[in-house]
């Protein structure tokens, strides 16, 4: 039976109004997030996590890996406008890849999970794209967690997200929000490879926050 792998992806705005904290609080926690899975044989060997950047176009910074083979970690630097359209046409058309090659290298690849961290209103027309990602015609259409703060529209943040969206609540300043947001992508990527490596079935299973401290959920808005 071919190894169930679970892939996620964090699709980070890198927008002029992330520049500061906000990116500089990501870029301080990502080496940190892979040299803890890295470090885990168990998670390593579940877990795929890709790094997609988007602002006026979108750009795959860290293609979806083994954690083993990753050497360095790309750093996110701010750029251009909000294009959510390009983000989700890239993304989908990386997902699309990254499952193929999954496959022909005898994997099981689970439905992707994408963490999406945005802080403010996007500059286009995403809808189009967004639908073609998220429709049930695709069959790799992934679980989206949405995360918003700064100048993010709730309804916006609620209609991005499929699962669950969180914007953050002012209980945090925008850095410690987001190295919160970093412990809980690592958090959903260890426990999901611990909990399928230990199911006896031998089928992922997925773990995501309910609640995360410093953020407000906000149920993701009916298609």
């Amino acid at each position: 039976m071919s190894e169930q792998v679970l892939p996620f992806y964090l699709v980070c705005d890198e927008s002029y109004s992330m520049q500061g904290p906000p990116l500089d609080a990501i870029n301080q926690e990502l080496p940190l997030i892979y040299q803890e899975i890295a470090s885990n044989p168990v998670v390593a060997d579940r877990a795929r996590l890709g790094i997609i950047g988007f602002s006026s176009t979108a750009e795959v910074l860290l293609p979806l890996a083994d954690l083993n083979d990753v050497h360095s970690i790309p750093q996110l630097s701010p750029r251009g406008t909000t294009s959510y359209g390009a983000a989700f046409s890239l993304l989908k058309r990386t997902i699309e890849q990254d499952i193929a090659g999954l496959k022909q290298a005898g994997h099981a690849p689970y439905r992707p999970t994408v963490f999406f961290l945005t802080d403010g209103l996007p500059t286009d027309d995403w809808h189009v794209e967004h639908k073609d990602l998220v429709s049930h015609g695709f069959r790799a259409h992934p679980t989206i967690l949405a995360f918003g703060f700064g100048d993010v529209d709730p309804a916006t943040l609620q209609q991005v997200a499929t699962f669950r969206a969180f914007i953050a609540n002012g209980d945090m300043s925008p850095t410690q929000a987001l190295r919160e947001f970093a412990r809980q992508l690592l958090n959903s990527v260890v426990q999901s490879a611990v909990a399928s490596s230990s199911n006896p079935s031998g089928t992922a299973q997925l773990i995501i926050p309910d609640q995360v401290p410093g953020y407000t959920v906000l149920a993701p808005d009916p298609l």
